[in-house]
């Protein structure tokens, strides 16, 4: 990885998702700590702290989960759910908001409808690079926040800066 563990890769894939339209939305991923930290070091924190109050977001074992609401789309889809966030146009959260593997996932059959090129191949390899990052960072993370807060964390300013600065003290690593 190049040091940018926050990249976005731009995949055309997704908007011929063989999902269908709400795709991996219907089941987002979780908000995990290393997402957490690295939205917290972009400047999201406020951010986070207003999903929470909202409601959009809310806490659960790996970090943050996404509300997931009515799927207009349902019968197209077979979804009767999807991501709060899932609008007309796809996802509405901007990327340095969103978790790592919104950024980032692509689902195996959409590579395989793609075809085998040596720029699929390298993205392939991007995506797959990241997803052991975010892994690692992840599990590191999970430790040091259940070492610290064994009962919870409080989910306020003070514990989303910390969570930021350890992210920080990993990619130093």
């Amino acid at each position: 990885m190049d040091g940018r563990p926050h990249l976005k890769l731009d995949a055309e894939l997704c908007g011929r998702c063989p999902q269908g339209v709400t795709g991996c939305c219907a089941a987002p991923p979780v908000v995990a700590w290393a997402d957490l930290g690295r939205i917290v070091l972009l400047g999201g924190r406020d951010w986070l702290l207003a999903e929470l109050a909202a409601g959009r977001l809310y806490p659960c074992a790996r970090g943050l989960a996404l509300q997931r609401v009515e799927n207009p789309d349902a019968a197209a889809t077979g979804r009767a759910k999807k991501c709060v966030h899932h609008g007309e146009r796809g996802c509405t959260i901007p990327p340095d908001r969103r978790s790592a593997t919104c950024n980032y996932y692509v689902c195996d059959e959409a590579w395989s409808e793609a075809g085998d090129t040596r720029e699929l191949r390298r993205a392939r390899a991007s995506q797959e690079r990241l997803t052991e990052d975010y892994a690692r960072w992840d599990l590191l993370l999970g430790e040091r926040v259940r070492a610290r807060h064994p009962d919870g964390p409080p989910w306020d300013e003070a514990f989303l800066d910390w969570l930021g600065a350890e992210l920080s003290s990993l990619w130093a690593l």
